[in-house]
């Protein structure tokens, strides 16, 4: 298996991780934000050419006031740079085989490249209920939610996971 960023031949199509969302993201608007309106990039594991898992990040800010208070004395008073997770999902024929874990360490590894090439306190991802365990588990931690959402359509969790954690689990890797 490999992960590499998405290439505009990748068969997207029998991508499937459950979730239509996801799914529909992958399949109709990965390519085009990635290839023409530059918002991000997808990074796909692939068994031969198979799609098996992605992971789409982007560079972001968070304000001072959105971190964990134990960071905020010892940061600026102004956006601090970031590293957005702004979707992962795995194909359903591979869920719970750890392949979720290892794109999640593919993108911590990317942000520990940014914050020594350009500067990154951490990664954000807005993770849906679901999946609030998942990332708790790697050591996220809720941020204070800014929207609200419904019982039918909740809203995600915005959680944070500093560089410093970030740092100790690739030297643990």
């Amino acid at each position: 298996m490999e992960i590499r960023a998405l290439a505009a031949g990748d068969d997207r199509s029998s991508f499937h991780s459950g979730d239509p969302d996801l799914d529909r993201f992958f399949q109709k608007y990965a390519g085009q934000n990635q290839f023409r309106h530059f918002l991000g990039v997808t990074y796909v594991a692939l068994d031969g050419n198979r799609v098996l898992g992605y992971a789409t990040v982007a560079p972001g800010d968070i304000e001072i006031d959105d971190m964990p208070n134990s960071m905020r004395k010892r940061l600026g008073l102004y956006p601090l740079p970031i590293l957005r997770l702004a979707r992962l999902a795995v194909d359903e024929p591979v869920q719970g085989q750890g392949l979720g874990g290892k794109l999640l360490h593919f993108v911590l590894r990317l942000a520990f490249r940014m914050a020594n090439e350009l500067g990154c306190v951490g990664v954000v991802v807005d993770a849906k209920p679901g999946a609030i365990g998942f990332y708790a588990g790697f050591g996220f931690i809720p941020l204070e939610a800014v929207e609200g959402g419904s019982e039918t359509r909740p809203a995600p969790v915005p959680m944070f996971l500093s560089m410093r954690a970030i740092t100790a689990a690739i030297e643990e890797a």
